[in-house]
């Protein structure tokens, strides 16, 4: 049997053995297994059941990162991706009199069914270049570092370090008082592992703030293993029809498709460079990469879950000697695995009552903004020195916060790109689909405001 694993995976011809691709797996695993507590807690905000979405988010987990491994050979694992899911939740699913776009959770199922279609159409056509071509590298790498802004603020907020203030919408909350506290020594202490390199930093993060959260009420005792919940409350419950008659339906798609594109080709590439598979400056079987991570979003939303992609934890497991798929396979596997620490999930992602209606999640607040902080280096890659397009990148970075939504982000990022590239005489050397997309989403303003 190890024979044939060998020769499908090609571990000799990629310098590796089938331990060393074991070891990388559960290395994958380790750094990227806190979407198993934090995507359930996200969703639950959406008015979605807490243990079907977990469950969800391992199957899809597990299929994606299996079909990446068999199908491209590639050592990169998958699960829902963090900033799809706070957009699916906060402005998709979000209330309109808060900015978002009222849809029903089962309407935004069917928005990421359909961005995940458009994407596997994408993927077949192999238009991967094309579409890497049409966004500028500023605004590609500003929208990256605006979520991981979006995420460490929400992780602030979920774990009461800043609260509503009337004259000035937000201030530092108490640490005499509260989780707070129990929140920023968390912070410091993943800080702490991630500067010393230990792997699972953010796992073993959670397991620490879970620990005081028991001692000091926080967090409540559920056990650690059961049977998987049901998945039925989410299962097949996408809205399509529903979600093609509703306001706002085109835009959510298209920031949907957007996200992936980024997070699937951006971490592709980069983890293919780290496992030294690229040859010539070709990536063999992207193309495959992109087909699994759009059938797993597809997947995914039928499940119950949001957006699904590639997770640059992945290089990790390269550190750890992954080379090939066989690694992803791991990680799947023990994605399978997790479906029965439900009563874990439970007392993890589980909220804590502040006030009445009034919930904080001070367990997983510390492990989004370490994830906030891992995406803000993005950053570094703008050309600030050139204003055009410097002016846009910060922008696109600050609107995201400040309007808790990744699409206004967006659309002044690429308005703002248009407009001054137009008065400086560089129009025609933007991609005309800029400025058409810009011109929607000021029309947008206009006239929908």
């Amino acid at each position: 049997m190890f024979g044939a694993v060998s020769d499908f995976f090609d571990l000799k011809g990629r310098g590796t053995s089938f331990d060393t691709e074991v070891i990388a797996g559960v290395t994958t695993f380790a750094t990227m297994s806190y979407v198993i507590f934090v995507q359930p807690a996200v969703l639950a905000s959406a008015g979605m059941n807490f243990g079907a979405v977990m469950v969800a988010t391992c199957v899809s987990a597990a299929f994606g990162s299996i079909l990446m491994g068999v199908l491209a050979n590639l050592p990169i694992a998958q699960a829902p991706g963090m900033g799809q899911n706070f957009f699916f939740t906060f402005t998709v699913c979000g209330a309109t009199a808060m900015g978002g776009y009222g849809l029903t959770w089962q309407q935004g199922l069917a928005a990421v069914f359909l961005s995940g279609a458009l994407f596997l159409a994408f993927s077949l056509a192999g238009m991967r270049d094309r579409f890497m071509q049409l966004m500028p590298s500023s605004l590609k790498y500003a929208v990256a570092a605006g979520i991981g802004l979006l995420i460490a603020l929400i992780g602030f907020e979920w774990g009461g370090v800043v609260v509503a203030s009337p004259g000035t919408l937000v201030k530092l909350g108490s640490f005499r008082h509260g989780p707070a506290l129990m929140v920023m020594v968390a912070v410091a202490f993943i800080a702490v592992l991630t500067v010393m390199k230990i792997r699972g930093a953010i796992l073993l993060g959670i397991a620490f703030s879970t620990a005081w959260g028991l001692w000091a009420g926080y967090a409540g005792w559920h056990g650690f293993v059961s049977l998987p919940p049901s998945i039925g409350p989410t299962l097949l419950k996408l809205d399509i029809p529903g979600a093609i008659a509703a306001p706002y339906i085109v835009v959510s798609v298209f920031t949907f498709l957007v996200l992936v594109l980024f997070d699937s080709i951006g971490t592709i590439t980069a983890v293919s460079h780290e496992a030294g598979l690229v040859k010539g400056g070709y990536i063999p079987r992207a193309q495959q990469g992109l087909i699994s991570d759009a059938a797993a979003t597809i997947v995914g939303s039928l499940l119950g879950t949001s957006t699904v992609t590639s997770y640059i934890e992945s290089s990790t497991g390269v550190a750890a000697g992954g080379r090939t798929g066989l690694a992803a396979v791991v990680t799947g596997v023990l994605f399978i695995a997790a479906l029965f620490i439900y009563p874990l999930a439970q007392m993890v992602g589980g909220g804590y009552e502040v006030s009445k209606g009034v919930m904080l999640y001070p367990v997983i607040a510390p492990a989004l903004i370490l994830v906030g902080s891992f995406m803000a280096p993005m950053a570094a890659h703008v050309e600030w020195e050139k204003p055009a397009e410097g002016i846009p990148a910060f922008l696109t970075m600050v609107s995201m916060p400040f309007t808790f939504s990744i699409t206004e982000g967006l659309a002044v990022g690429l308005i703002s790109y248009s407009l001054l590239h137009t008065g400086i005489g560089q129009s025609p050397k933007t991609h005309p689909a800029i400025h058409f997309l810009a011109a929607c989403f000021l029309l947008r303003y206009i006239f929908l405001s």
